[in-house]
C-alpha cells in the first residue's frame, strides 16, 4: 500500500458516512414533512436535490474498499423511519395485504371484490374499521367492472367503512406481484396490517442498492453512485413507507438488464417477465432486449412466455375474470382516449389526437430502440426507452417512476432524475392539466439538453468522472 492511500482512503470514508448521515436526515425530513401535508411534495423534490448533492460531494474523493457495505447500510437506515408510520403517499398498500390474504384463504382476488360478503370472514378491523365479519355490505357476487364512466366512477369510489381503495372492485395487480403479496401475507399477522409489506419493500430497496453498487463496481465506475437509489427520499417514501409493488418490479428489471449485460438471455428474459407480471410497464422494454439483427429473440420469447404463464394459474381459477379492474383502470386514468393522460401533449394537441399522437411516439421509440439495440449498452436504451414512455404518458402516479431511477443509476444518464422528481410536483397539481404539462414540459427540455451535450462533446459527460480527469 503507498503511504497515502490509508489517508485518502479514510478522508473518503469521513465524506461517505458525513453524506450517509445528511441522507438518513433528508429520509426522515421528507417523511415528516409528507405527513404533515407541508409543502406537498416540494420538500420531496428539495430532498432529492440534496442527496443528488451529496452524491456528487462524496464521490469526490477515493473511498476504501468496504464502500459497497456502507452504501448499503447506509440504504437500510434511510428505511427505518418510514417503517414507524403507515402509508404516506398512497392507500395501496391495504389492497397488497387484503390480495395476499384472499390467496392464503383459497379464493381469487380476481373474482371477488374487498367488499364481498362471501369474504367477510377475512375482514379485520385494521383493514375494515367500520365493517366487522357479522356485518353485511350488500355486495355478492361475482365483480363487474361498468363501462360507462359515470357509474365506473361510482363503483370506483373509496368506502369510509374500510382502508381498502376501491372496495367494490376487483384487483388490478398482475400474477407475480399477487404471489409476493402472498408470500408477505403467509408471513405478518393480520394485526400487523401494512408493517410485513413495508418491511418486504425496504429489504427490497436495499437489496437493489446492493445490485446497483455490485454492477457499477464489475463495469468499472464508482459504486458510490448507487446511492443515487439507496439514499432517495423518492425510494424511502415509496419502499419503507408506502410499500409499493413498483419497488419490486425496479429490482427484477434492474437484474433482467444486468444478466442481459453478462449475456444470459433465457435468464434476462425470465426476469423481464416476470417484472412485467409484476407491473405491466416493464413490457415496454421488450424491444431494448430484442436483438434482431443477431437473429437471436430468446429474451422476448422467453419473456412473454414467462408473462403469459403467470396468468395460467388464476386463469383456472377467475376464468375471463381474470383481467380484474384493468379496463376500468385504463379508461379511469384516460388511456382510452387521451382525455386525461399525456400532459405534454396536452399543451398542443386536443383529446381526440392526443392517443393518436401517443401511439404513432410509443411506435417511433420502439423502432429507435430496435435499431439501437447493439450501438449501445442495454441499460442506455432501457433507461431512455422507459423515461421516454413516461413522458408521453405522463402517468399520475409517482411511484411508477422508481424503476427509472434504477436504470439511471445503471445507464450513467443521471438527467432522465428529473422525470420521477418532475412526476412529484406534477402529482402535486392534480387537478390542473396546463401545470402538470409544463412541470413535464420542463424536464423534457432538462433531458433533450443534457443528450445534446453529450453528443456534441468529444468526450462524453460522465457524472462519475474524476474532477482531475477532465483538465488538459
Amino acid at each position: 500500500m503507498k503511504a497515502n492511500e490509508a489517508p485518502r482512503d479514510r478522508r473518503g470514508g469521513v465524506g461517505l458516512a458525513a453524506g450517509g448521515a445528511v441522507a438518513v436526515a433528508v429520509s426522515v425530513g421528507v417523511l415528516a414533512a409528507e405527513a404533515a401535508g407541508w409543502w406537498p411534495n416540494l420538500g420531496l423534490v428539495a430532498g432529492c436535490l440534496v442527496v443528488f448533492g451529496v452524491g456528487w460531494l462524496v464521490t469526490r474523493r477515493p473511498a476504501g474498499a468496504r464502500v459497497v457495505l456502507a452504501v448499503v447500510a447506509v440504504a437500510a437506515l434511510c428505511q427505518v423511519p418510514g417503517l414507524f408510520r403507515a402509508p404516506i403517499t398512497s392507500t395501496d398498500a391495504y389492497r397488497y395485504v387484503w390480495d395476499g390474504r384472499v390467496q392464503l384463504a383459497g379464493s381469487s382476488p380476481y373474482s371477488h371484490v374487498p367488499l364481498a360478503d362471501e369474504l367477510a370472514r377475512l375482514r379485520d378491523p385494521v383493514l375494515f374499521p367500520g365493517l366487522s365479519p357479522a356485518d353485511r355490505s350488500g355486495v355478492t357476487g361475482p365483480p363487474r367492472v361498468p363501462r360507462d364512466p359515470a357509474a365506473l366512477a361510482a363503483a370506483s369510489e373509496d368506502d369510509p367503512r374500510t382502508k381498502i381503495n376501491r372496495p367494490r372492485v376487483p384487483t388490478i395487480y398482475p400474477p407475480v406481484a399477487q404471489a409476493y403479496f402472498a408470500a408477505v401475507a403467509l408471513v405478518t399477522p393480520w394485526s400487523a396490517g401494512t408493517f410485513g409489506l413495508q418491511v418486504a419493500a425496504a429489504a427490497l430497496a436495499v437489496a437493489l442498492t446492493a445490485l446497483l453498487a455490485s454492477q457499477l463496481k464489475r463495469t468499472n465506475r464508482d459504486p458510490r453512485w448507487a446511492l443515487l437509489w439507496g439514499w432517495s427520499p423518492i425510494v424511502v417514501l415509496e419502499a419503507g413507507s408506502a410499500a409499493h409493488v413498483d419497488v419490486l418490479s425496479a429490482l427484477l428489471i434492474a437484474a433482467a438488464v444486468a444478466v442481459a449485460a453478462r449475456r444470459r438471455p433465457i435468464l434476462a428474459g425470465l426476469l423481464l417477465g416476470a417484472a412485467a407480471a409484476t407491473k405491466l410497464l416493464p413490457l415496454l422494454l421488450l424491444p431494448a432486449f430484442t436483438a434482431i439483427k443477431k437473429r437471436d429473440l430468446r429474451t422476448p420469447l422467453v419473456a412473454i412466455g414467462t408473462f403469459v404463464a403467470s396468468y395460467i394459474p388464476h386463469l383456472l381459477a377467475a376464468g375471463t375474470l381474470v383481467i380484474g379492474f384493468l379496463p376500468g383502470y385504463l379508461t379511469q386514468e384516460g388511456f382510452d382516449d387521451g382525455s386525461s393522460r399525456s400532459a405534454i401533449l396536452a399543451l398542443l394537441l386536443p383529446p381526440e389526437a392526443r392517443q393518436l399522437a401517443a401511439g404513432l411516439l410509443a411506435v417511433t421509440l420502439a423502432i429507435v430502440a430496435l435499431q439501437r439495440q447493439g450501438r449501445e449498452p442495454i441499460a442506455v436504451t432501457c433507461c431512455w426507452l422507459y423515461g421516454a414512455a413516461l413522458l408521453v404518458t405522463t402517468p399520475t402516479y409517482p411511484w411508477y417512476g422508481l424503476p427509472l431511477i434504477a436504470l439511471a443509476v445503471l445507464a450513467n444518464r443521471f438527467e432522465w432524475l428529473v422525470v420521477p422528481v418532475a412526476a412529484y410536483l406534477a402529482y402535486a397539481s392534480f387537478g390542473h392539466d396546463q401545470r402538470q404539462g409544463l412541470i413535464y414540459a420542463a424536464a423534457l427540455v432538462i433531458v433533450v439538453i443534457a443528450i445534446t451535450l453529450r453528443q456534441r462533446s468529444a468526450t462524453p459527460i460522465r457524472f462519475d468522472e474524476p474532477i482531475g480527469a477532465r483538465q488538459h
